[in-house]
């Protein structure tokens, strides 16, 4: 009975070391709640399921145990398939899954990425759901702990990019 228990113990205790190990991702909608109640800024990771270099975002990227942490301590963290079939309502819109053609796409990524669908996107929100920035492609650790700490630390309202990046210290090992 103690070995099983102990074996038991030993198996949660994985488990709930992984699952704080992880982005906690949010759907927009609830994203947009949680916002209204506790502003933060937004980051939406757009992506699909057939990207190449949207799977490797995720698996070099966002599941670098600093940017895991820096993205669930400072930001709502949404991934929205480009191409989902789910309606999504917002600002009293529902934007929904739309095929035209060959192409495939989600009003809302559509809408967000301004019309050009371009996989992996991130993009970037003021706690007011107010457009950052868009950055287009695949993002090393090594450059999203830069660009998250640029949004996140609101550097972006006074400082160049340049400047910003040149005075950037790294949290990463």
């Amino acid at each position: 009975m103690k070995k099983t228990f102990l074996l038991l113990l030993i198996v949660f205790a994985s488990f709930t070391s992984y699952a704080q190990n992880e982005i906690n991702w949010l759907s927009f909608e609830k994203a947009i709640a949680l916002n209204k109640e506790n502003p933060k800024p937004i980051l939406i990771d757009v992506y699909t399921n057939w990207c190449g270099y949207c799977k490797k975002m995720d698996k070099e990227t966002y599941s670098n145990p600093v940017i895991i942490d820096y993205v669930n301590t400072n930001f709502y963290a949404i991934k929205l398939n480009g191409e989902g079939k789910e309606d999504i309502n917002y600002k009293g819109y529902t934007f929904k899954y739309k095929k035209e053609g060959r192409t495939e796409f989600h009003e809302l990524s559509a809408a967000l990425l301004e019309g050009q669908l371009s996989y992996p996107s991130t993009i970037f929100m003021s706690a007011k759901e107010e457009m950052l920035q868009k950055v287009p492609g695949y993002l090393s650790a090594e450059r999203f702990e830069k660009i998250l700490a640029f949004f996140n630390t609101k550097a972006y309202k006074d400082q160049e990019w340049i400047n910003f990046e040149k005075g950037f210290k790294s949290n990463l090992k």
